[in-house]
């Protein structure tokens, strides 16, 4: 069950069933050991289409949404450049943006998570990504600006902040709580940003965590 074969079908399921196109995204998550990422009791289920549970009221995210956001990131044959992420949670999402970008910064507010996190990524040897302890919120101003921001938990609005530190024809991408979604649920926003300001596009209902402020 966390063979690469099973990997393989999981793309394929992507790429078949729900609409994938973008062959780079489908391939780095070939290359992401999903199940190393999950409690072991849960390892058969990896490589299901399902968020499954990690712990301290978190999950990791089903691989379609994945797939999703980083494709919506990618659309337009754009390159990730240097990323930030909101939210590592177990890290995989992480796993996936470094085989794609240039640089990525992820930051986890839980202490414990993030803990959990760098010893799952351990082995994958991935240099150009960075694990940092702090509040999303505020994003990381010291090494902004970033060409493509993706937050994994849900705001109830844009995050001003955020918007400030993506870079010029730089590309976020979160889901927020819009009264398009329906009760329980977010809707993906793509917000593009150029000279003249931000542009937004909404995408797919969602359902995420909540964004939370500070630390633990």
């Amino acid at each position: 069950m966390t063979s690469q074969r099973t990997r393989e079908r999981m793309v394929e399921r992507l790429r078949e069933n729900r609409g994938i196109r973008d062959e780079k995204v489908l391939g780095a998550m070939s290359r992401v050991p999903r199940h190393l990422f999950v409690e072991e009791a849960l390892a058969h289920r990896a490589y299901e289409d399902d968020a499954l549970p990690i712990g301290l009221g978190q999950t990791i995210s089903q691989p379609y949404v994945v797939a999703r956001m980083i494709a919506a990131l990618r659309e337009g044959g754009r390159e990730l450049g240097r990323v930030l992420e909101v939210g590592s949670g177990c890290g995989y999402q992480a796993a996936v943006l470094a085989q794609l970008a240039t640089e990525v910064y992820s930051i986890e507010r839980i202490q414990a998570l993030l803990d959990r996190a760098r010893r799952n990524l351990l082995g994958l040897k991935l240099s150009n990504l960075r694990l940092v302890y702090g509040d999303g919120n505020a994003g990381l101003e010291k090494v902004a600006p970033f060409d493509s921001i993706i937050l994994a938990a849900a705001a109830p609005e844009i995050p001003q902040v955020l918007l400030q530190q993506l870079a010029i024809n730089g590309r976020m991408i979160l889901p927020l709580k819009t009264p398009d979604a329906g009760r329980g649920t977010q809707q993906l926003v793509l917000i593009d940003r150029t000279a003249r300001g931000f542009t937004e596009t909404r995408l797919d209902a969602v359902r995420f965590v909540p964004l939370e402020a500070g630390k633990i």
